[in-house]
């Protein structure tokens, strides 16, 4: 029915899968436009959630998303027989009208590709977004099975639905919109509220008939899955007919800017032979590392005049924390060091008392710094990046001071008691605040509060000043490497005779004065693989059998084992329901890249490890073709077998994997991804 991946990285569903809609109904397509902006559907074509549509633009990025075009409603007239290509979900769940009895085949390659067919004519209709832009194009082909009986009339009939609405709300019929279509030689432009701007859809249509008309209560499965408000109307400003037998290979663009249609194809070549560069820049020929760096570009984005990245797909902007995560496998395995110099001098603009921003909120308004561990992960990144480039001098000019000052203000003490304890242990924690990457909070209830010095904030304190001892040394501050080579060795004697759990074999997670957290949960794994690491090899072995028995499962790691009573299971339900399960048993597939690196580096790169890593990784492969295609979702649920949830594309999710299939499995030093040419 499908295949994983291919050398080319193809995604390819059959006629049967294609007409078994609840499957295609689970099989999501996502396009980006390198602004925040994208495009996004089932391979149904059927949309089921809010955030599904053909064109959701950025109109202030990377965050300010705005649905303009939903879908396209599309009719092959054949002899005046309507065969309707679309399909709906109305209230209450009736499938209307029913064109995946039509589709023949999907896949992807590089971008959403559809054959339908009918009496046998096929049409094939394509899909992607012009980077940098506010724009998709959609090209159709039409085509004629050998020996079928010609028909006399051949006609594609596209019908635009359109929203123009905040990308997190709904629409409904109202007597606000202005349902005006602006008509110019082989463009119509609409824009139907004030305040939002015009979208111009350019044609290749011979007859435009602008009759408008209200479609109500399309019906998003997703949402109410959720627990969230699951309907709306969309209207139709229009409907263009094209003369397939005259021009059987027609174009739409919708854009924010005048295009012509006819420049459709070679904008195609151009985004083709874009994607192909990327995917060579990993320097890997492994599939599965190919597909992934195919998959990375999908998170860059713009933030003003800088780079930025998503942190996931649909309702995700950017986040400090998801942000340096990411850095190393988005951008320095796939051979882009350009864009991890613009993202760390961004990051370094918004430190402030010596944090970095947890979220950028989408409204423009300042950003809220409420995490312990986003400044930390900012040393990691940048030791990464030398790792990859070697750029002290940039280093030095542009981001050292911000390090420094990072330090400075941990050691007299920051926001939210984050401060450096007289053991040299990092705490932090104030009454109703969530500090850590386990953040989920249900109205004053924070589920997993973790205040006191929690496991990997000490690892990520530990390896922020290993590195900046050695940047002191290397830049003649031999007063500044003194103090923080004091300050780690502190650090690493106070963490070994305070953190280790003898009874379980593995690190407390959380202590806090006298009390000792045992919760078995996977935050210890950070404190196994990164760089510069405080645990002796025996205890790191020890504490990975207890991870690999009580967390791994084939998508990553759970976030409470199964033994523990709080364990949550199944992540279902409305949002306090999922959110009390969100770190409590939850898998987390951006885990598996620290466990992959910890247990790499604590047993050896024997052949043995390694087959054992790279089978590991298999599951993932097969994902691919799972939920978001060609992507890895945010989370799955503990219990077997583990459905994926949550968003399906996560930027740590593909980042982790990739880096450490790329530089852990199979061996590939960061300093051999090319850099890409522009």
């Amino acid at each position: 029915m499908a295949t994983a991946f291919q050398e080319q990285h193809i995604i390819e569903f059959d006629r049967h899968a294609c007409g078994d809609l609840e499957f295609a109904l689970q099989r999501e397509w996502l396009e980006t436009n390198g602004l925040g902006g994208f495009a996004s559907s089932t391979i149904a074509g059927c949309n089921t959630r809010r955030y599904h549509g053909l064109l959701i633009a950025s109109i202030t990025r990377p965050a300010g998303r705005f649905v303009l075009l939903s879908k396209l409603e599309e009719t092959l007239i054949l002899d005046g027989r309507r065969f309707e290509l679309s399909v709906n979900r109305y209230r209450p769940g009736v499938i209307h009208p029913r064109g995946h009895r039509y589709l023949r085949r999907f896949r992807l390659d590089p971008f959403p590709i559809f054959t339908y067919g009918a009496e046998g004519v096929e049409i094939e209709k394509s899909l992607f977004m012009i980077h940098g832009e506010n724009s998709v194009i959609v090209q159709y082909q039409m085509s004629q099975a050998e020996g079928a009986p010609e028909h006399h009339e051949c006609l594609l009939e596209l019908r635009p639905l359109i929203a123009f609405r905040d990308y997190h709300g709904l629409t409904y019929e109202n007597g606000v919109l202005d349902p005006q279509v602006g008509m110019e030689p082989g463009i119509a432009c609409v824009r139907p509220y004030p305040g939002l701007p015009a979208l111009y859809i350019s044609h290749q249509a011979d007859v435009v008939d602008p009759a408008g008309y209200w479609y109500r209560s399309f019906e998003y499965e997703r949402e109410r899955e959720r627990g969230l408000d699951y309907w709306e109307d969309l209207f139709s400003p229009f409907a263009a007919r094209v003369d397939l037998k005259r021009q059987p290979a027609p174009a739409l663009i919708a854009s924010l800017e005048r295009r012509a249609a006819a420049t459709a194809q070679a904008l195609r070549q151009s985004e083709i032979e874009r994607r192909r560069g990327i995917a060579n820049a990993s320097r890997c020929e492994q599939p599965f590392v190919r597909a992934l760096a195919a998959a990375a570009d999908q998170f860059i984005a713009a933030r003003g005049d800088r780079k930025t990245i998503i942190a996931g797909y649909h309702w995700f902007s950017d986040w400090g924390r998801d942000t340096l995560i990411s850095l190393p496998g988005l951008t320095l395995v796939t051979g882009r060091p350009e864009i991890a110099r613009d993202v760390l001098i961004g990051m370094a603009r918004y430190a402030d008392r010596g944090m970095l921003p947890n979220r950028f909120p989408e409204t423009g308004a300042a950003p809220e710094y409420n995490t312990a561990d986003a400044s930390l992960w900012f040393f990691e990144a940048v030791r990464a990046f030398l790792d990859s480039q070697e750029d002290y001098d940039f280093v030095e000019a542009g981001l050292y001071k911000a390090l420094t000052d990072i330090i400075a203000w941990h050691v007299r003490g920051t926001r939210y008691g984050i401060h450096v304890d007289s053991d040299g242990l990092l705490a932090s924690g104030a009454p109703g605040v969530q500090l850590t990457w386990m953040d989920a909070k249900v109205g004053d209830w924070v589920v997993t509060p973790r205040c006191g010095k929690p496991v990997e904030i000490q690892a990520l304190w530990y390896n922020a000043l290993r590195i900046m001892e050695d940047l002191a040394r290397r830049f003649r501050d031999h007063a500044g490497a003194a103090e923080y080579a004091r300050m780690a060795d502190l650090a690493n004697r106070s963490f070994n005779a305070q953190f280790w759990n003898e009874a379980e074999g593995c690190f407390y997670d959380v202590i806090n004065g006298a009390e000792r957290d045992g919760s078995m949960r996977p935050n210890q794994v950070i404190a196994l693989s990164l760089p510069h690491g405080m645990a002796p090899r025996e205890r790191c072995v020890r504490a990975l059998d207890a991870i690999e028995r009580d967390l791994l499962t084939p998508y990553g790691l759970r976030t409470l084992s199964p033994r523990d009573p709080r364990y949550r299971g199944r992540y279902e339900g409305g949002p306090s329901s999922r959110d009390a399960a969100y770190h409590q048993g939850t898998v987390w597939p951006w885990l598996m890249g620290p466990f992959l690196t910890a247990y790499i580096k604590a047993h050896g790169r024997t052949s043995e490890v390694l087959g054992r890593a790279a089978a590991w990784l298999q599951p993932f492969a097969q994902h691919l073709s799972e939920a978001g295609l060609g992507q890895i979702s945010e989370i799955f649920e503990g219990d077997f077998p583990h459905r994926p949830c949550g968003c399906i594309a996560q930027a740590w999710s593909v980042a982790e994997l990739l880096r450490a299939a790329a530089q852990d499995v199979f061996g590939v030093s960061p300093a051999q991804a090319a850099p890409r040419e522009n």
